[in-house]
């Protein structure tokens, strides 16, 4: 049960006249922003976490928080709740500025019922909700409650449910942004994983449905909390979190940073900036990076870092599916999202959980106008009984879906291998790119040349005097028939083959160009994406 603060309910004597009321509102106003008491903040501070209005004034521009509700309070009666009638009631609802643009937000006070949610704490998200999606301008939510006030009963419960349908109505109109500074449990953590992204401190935050003693009763698995539902634990496993940080002050600030890249609204488009980065830039680096040799492994962020302005990029998901990297970055100025494949983690197939973070992150680029740069080096999908038990058809088709359904200026860049499926569903030119390039290190093929020549020549192969040698010669010509750098080019499937050097000049005078592309979509209630 959650434990009840210890603060008594404020009776103000009667004031008599109009400075009388100013001076007793100054009086309530100053008991709500000083919190249950001194004790409450020491030990919130002593578990290593900021209080509710501290993380807010982290997040926003300073002097910029306007509080509603401020003076808000439960109704709740029985087990001793008629005593204990804080203001806020445990959470802190307004709306502020991040680099002077408005942004709407929510904290649970920690200090005030444990955060727990109760009707009254409900109706003040709703509220602030509404307002973020009639205003247009993203939510922030600063999560540290301890879930559904038992006391209150349903009537608490029922409260979330208010919360999962506005997160849903909200989802790909303004940017919803969770974030993780405390326990978050049971029916609570569906709220976060509704939202466009999860921010998560280490050894402060965790999420899971049920804790680590209703699975030790059920399952005889002992484990603690961060085991189980952890910062580390979403960011590398389960995929629930996309960034986790050591401490708040970082975590907030990245917050920030995400939000200088997101629009306010589905309606406009992503902030712009003026670039020092040279749009003309050479990326000599790049034929260092990149070796020819389709067998040779090398780090694909080296390769975001030469393309993008001043190299900076926000990796989303970086520790999850660490095949793919999906990033927000800006080419002159410009936001752009980045899907690359990763030679140096699992030489960069497509598999289960790739084909998941890269189709999400494409839905939620192509929802906020921003475009898709699409880098290509794929073998192809991860082969093996684990995978196709699992379902790899229809999370791959997912990836395909999401591509396919993007309205937004869509370019791929071919590095090296495109090969089979993969080729096809990483934003090819036949699923709706508009733009595909290609470096002269391209290996565009249904499969590679070794595999290929086994199963075209395989008799050839077989009966030969030495298969080897067969098989070599055989390897040879089918690279030369149908695997050297211009085939594609002469069929119309690459729109031109580009010196990797040239690549940061082609890109952004070719978003340029696409900067007033204009798609309709079949009329539609939505589709209906594979699960």
């Amino acid at each position: 049960m959650t434990v009840l603060d210890e603060t008594p309910d404020a009776t103000p004597d009667e004031p008599k006249d109009a400075k009388g009321r100013v001076a007793e509102l100054l009086a309530v106003r100053a008991e709500a922003l000083r919190g249950p008491s001194d004790r409450a903040t020491e030990a919130q501070h002593a578990k290593g976490k900021l209080t509710a209005r501290e993380r807010i004034d982290l997040l926003l521009d300073p002097g910029s928080f306007h509080e509603v509700e401020q003076l808000r309070r439960h109704r709740a009666t029985g087990f001793g709740l008629e005593a204990k009638k804080p203001y806020t009631d445990g959470v802190i609802t307004g709306w502020g500025t991040v680099d002077g643009r408005t942004v709407f937000v929510y904290a649970h006070d920690f200090r005030i019922f444990g955060g727990a949610l109760g009707e009254a704490h409900a109706a003040k998200i709703h509220n602030i909700m509404d307002k973020a999606i009639a205003a247009g301008a993203p939510l922030v939510s600063l999560n540290d409650g301890a879930g559904a006030r038992i006391q209150e009963g349903v009537s608490a419960l029922a409260g979330y449910g208010g919360i999962f349908q506005r997160n849903t109505r909200a989802s790909g109109v303004i940017p919803q942004i969770s974030v993780m500074l405390g326990p978050c449990a049971g029916g609570a953590a569906y709220s976060p994983a509704l939202t466009d992204f999860v921010f998560m401190v280490r050894e402060t935050s965790q999420m899971f449905i049920t804790g680590p003693d209703v699975v030790k009763a059920v399952t005889g698995e002992e484990i603690t909390q961060n085991g189980l539902g952890g910062a580390d634990v979403h960011a590398e496993t389960s995929g629930v979190c996309h960034f986790a940080y050591d401490d708040e002050e970082t975590c907030l600030a990245e917050v920030r940073y995400l939000l200088s890249l997101l629009p306010r609204n589905n309606r406009e488009n992503p902030p712009a900036t003026e670039s020092e980065d040279p749009a003309d830039r050479r990326g000599d680096a790049l034929l260092d990076l990149v070796p020819a040799d389709g067998n040779r492994p090398y780090d694909m962020r080296k390769v975001i870092e030469e393309i993008v302005d001043d190299g900076e990029f926000l990796e989303v998901h970086e520790r999850w599916a660490t095949n793919i990297i999906c990033a927000l970055s800006r080419l002159d100025g410009q936001v752009v999202g980045i899907i690359a494949n990763q030679p140096q983690s699992l030489a960069g197939v497509l598999d289960i959980e790739a084909s998941e973070k890269a189709a999400r992150f494409v839905q939620m680029c192509d929802a906020f106008n921003i475009p898709l740069l699409t880098l290509l080096d794929v073998p192809g999908f991860l082969p093996g009984v684990d995978q196709e038990h699992g379902g790899i058809i229809r999370h791959g088709a997912k990836l395909l879906y999401a591509y396919c359904n993007a309205t937004v200026p869509r370019i791929s860049l071919i590095l090296r291998k495109a090969y089979g499926g993969a080729y096809i569903v990483m934003d090819s030119q036949s699923i709706g790119a508009d733009l595909t390039y290609a470096w002269p290190t391209n290996e565009i093929a249904v499969m590679g040349a070794e595999g290929a020549a086994n199963v075209i020549f395989r008799r050839q192969i077989a009966a030969a005097d030495d298969p080897e040698a067969m098989r070599q010669k055989m390897v040879k010509e089918y690279k030369s028939e149908l695997m050297h750098p211009y085939y594609a080019a002469e069929r119309g499937l690459v729109d031109d083959v580009i010196d990797p050097a040239d690549t940061r000049e082609v890109l952004i005078a070719s978003f340029a160009m696409l900067r007033t592309k204009h798609a309709d979509l079949p009329s539609r209630k939505h589709g209906n994406p594979p699960q």
